[in-house]
């Protein structure tokens, strides 16, 4: 590309980053904020702590399902459209998750709109691999990272504000959904599917001139981009322990600090919205360190970001119960600075190690394993709390994290991206 063009494209580049990035957090506006009414719809005896674990259960492996199965399409369809028809689904489950007050519809609401949710990121991973060149994805793939903690944020934050007004947790649902309508109709007409859908040149990318024209890539050629890559295998299996880690704090943080630290909701809505501040730093210097340490291997990112992790939740785990919620504040904050590095990056290994060909399928796969993990942050936790209290459950979060380092370290020596070992 001439000086012109590399101008043009590093501007409309960032344009899809920024506005992809505001259209995907609009789906965690839709997903987490079940975290702050949690608390309220238990103490008004609206359903069981049970109900909810189970709840959170079936939604997130659906959805682990959803962006597996969504990543096939994903790879074929138009992003930006597949993307906006998901959150504007999504936006209607909130808005009727609102309106019922029977836990068998609520059961229905919030599982289907693990469905919906799942029609967010594969689309995102399809679109990022052609508009940011694997030397830079690990760097500006974590920037686009923070999407999910400026959601979870914007989520935790909206709805600490209307409980406050005494609006009720119906209202934690209502306006989530009335913004992400909002959000499907601006990534429908700004966000851009491709390079040349933008009007600019596409990529250049050292070995993909040898390998097929994307219309010539079958789902057989897919399939083996993805699963026969034992770097994928290992970052998707290290992905359920990531998850079970940060959906613990993410999912029953308020409820967490509320019964085991005798924080006030809203107190404790504060307190998690800190964790998610702590991860897009942490996210943001994760891809960093990456690209200018590992030179793009974000597997060896991530074994560090793991022990760290556990370093922090152990340290949690330990705190008294009488200490200040200053010291609880920055351990939370610790393990979302170090959490959210390796969810962000097991996503860019998938991405480069499956190539731009196959990089929503990886994506999926990752995903489905990473979403499998509810069953231990859902119902398992609604168990380990029921029958062994809250600190041994933390405690075992923690362990969780140490599990997941080994999976990390298996891949230590991979290679920063696939493409050099396409045919």
């Amino acid at each position: 590309m001439t000086a012109e063009e590399q101008s043009k494209f590093h501007k409309a580049q960032w344009r899809f980053i920024i506005g992809s990035m505001i259209a995907y957090a609009f789906f965690y506006v839709t997903r987490k904020n079940i975290a702050m009414a949690q608390p309220k719809m238990l103490e008004q005896g609206v359903i069981s702590t049970y109900a909810i674990g189970l709840i959170i259960s079936v939604q997130g492996v659906l959805y682990g399902f959803s962006r597996f199965a969504n990543g096939f399409w994903a790879d074929r369809l138009n992003g930006r459209i597949f993307m906006a028809i998901g959150l504007a689904l999504s936006a209607l489950m909130n808005f009727l998750f609102g309106c019922t007050s029977l836990t068998v519809l609520f059961a229905v609401f919030w599982i289907l709109n693990g469905w919906t949710q799942g029609m967010g990121f594969p689309p995102c991973a399809k679109m990022l691999t052609h508009w940011i060149h694997p030397k830079e994805l690990a760097t500006k793939m974590s920037i686009w990272n923070t999407s999910h903690s400026i959601g979870a944020f914007g989520a935790l934050g909206l709805c600490t504000f209307l409980l406050w007004l005494g609006l009720g947790w119906r209202w934690c649902f209502w306006v989530p959904a009335v913004l992400a309508g909002l959000g499907a109709l601006f990534c429908f007409f700004c966000v851009k599917d491709s390079p040349s859908e933008a009007g600019v040149h596409e990529l250049e990318i050292e070995g993909a001139e040898s390998a097929k024209p994307s219309s010539q890539i079958t789902s057989a050629d897919r399939r083996r981009l993805v699963f026969g890559n034992k770097v994928i295998w290992c970052v998707a299996l290290a992905n359920f322990f990531v998850y079970i880690v940060r959906l613990c704090f993410l999912d029953w943080g308020p409820t967490l600090l509320y019964q085991y630290k005798g924080v006030s909701v809203e107190k404790g809505g504060l307190m998690t919205i800190a964790f998610e501040l702590a991860a897009v730093v942490g996210t943001i210097f994760a891809g960093w360190f990456t690209d200018k340490v590992f030179k793009g291997r974000g597997v060896r990112t991530c074994v560090f970001c793991m022990l760290f992790a556990a370093l922090f939740a152990f340290g949690f785990w330990y705190l008294p119960t009488g200490a200040s919620s200053v010291w609880g504040t920055l351990l939370l904050m610790g393990v979302g600075f170090c959490i959210y590095g390796p969810q962000a990056l097991v996503g860019i290994v998938a991405a480069n190690q499956a190539t731009k060909d196959a990089a929503a399928m990886a994506n999926g796969f990752t995903g489905i394993m990473g979403y499998l993990s509810p069953i231990v942050s859902g119902i398992g936790v609604a168990f380990m709390k029921e029958h062994f209290g809250w600190g041994v459950t933390i405690g075992a979060v923690a362990g969780f994290a140490i599990i997941g380092m080994l999976f990390f370290l298996f891949a230590w020596n991979a290679s920063a991206d696939g493409y050099r070992n396409r045919r």
